[in-house]
């Protein structure tokens, strides 16, 4: 009998109203059911490899993300450039770039262990896998396309918006929360944004709440 008792508390909640929103199938603005919550801008979703504005890949293969990473779930091997075609601005590439993500808990060590800003958290976290070998990136599924955004994988639901800002989530070292810095531009350029404007100092971010 007390296995009954049990079932009776799963009984209660069947009857309950529900408290999670149903988004499933077409995007419709207009329905409730079918609109998703609006994303904070430095929301760590999954990855991307990001490049320069002129194509250059920002990676160069020097593994500190891979050894950073307190899940072990980041693989990395660096290859020397051809000097008549490069890959990247430096001697080397990231010729091998994978993350698994059955492994991976989004703490961001790898973007603040990143000397090139090459490395950097989307909007994107809603993908589910099949088999196991989707749950791990390959460095094709990582580097931005040729307009520097995400490239989408079928798994992954994206809405208006999700893939924009790849490199919104900036390094907490970043110097713009310096007074020092206030007004000075501390982020590279990247492939289909350029220069990003300059971050306000954390004293002027506090008067906004």
């Amino acid at each position: 009998m007390g296995y009954l008792r049990g079932f009776a508390v799963t009984m209660r909640q069947l009857f309950l109203p529900k408290v999670t929103t149903d988004y499933r199938g077409g995007f419709n603005p207009n329905d409730k059911r079918d609109t998703k919550r609006a994303k904070p801008e430095r929301l760590h979703g999954r990855h991307v490899l990001n490049r320069y504005p002129d194509g250059m890949e920002k990676c160069i293969g020097c593994e500190l993300c891979a050894g950073v990473c307190p899940a072990k779930c980041i693989y990395v091997r660096g290859a020397d450039n051809d000097p008549d075609y490069p890959v990247s601005p430096g001697e080397r590439f990231g010729y091998v770039y994978e993350i698994n993500y059955l492994r991976c808990i989004h703490c961001d060590l790898c973007v603040e262990a990143c000397p090139t800003e090459a490395i950097t958290e989307s909007k994107l976290f809603e993908f589910s896998f099949t088999n196991r070998s989707d749950a791990v990136y390959t460095k094709d599924e990582l580097v931005v396309d040729n307009d520097g955004r995400p490239r989408q994988q079928s798994w992954e639901d994206w809405r208006d918006g999700d893939d924009a800002l790849t490199s919104g989530w900036m390094r907490a070292t970043s110097p713009s929360g310096d007074g020092r810095y206030v007004g000075e531009v501390a982020w590279a350029g990247e492939l289909g944004y350029g220069v990003r404007d300059s971050e306000d100092s954390q004293a002027e971010a506090d008067t906004w709440n």
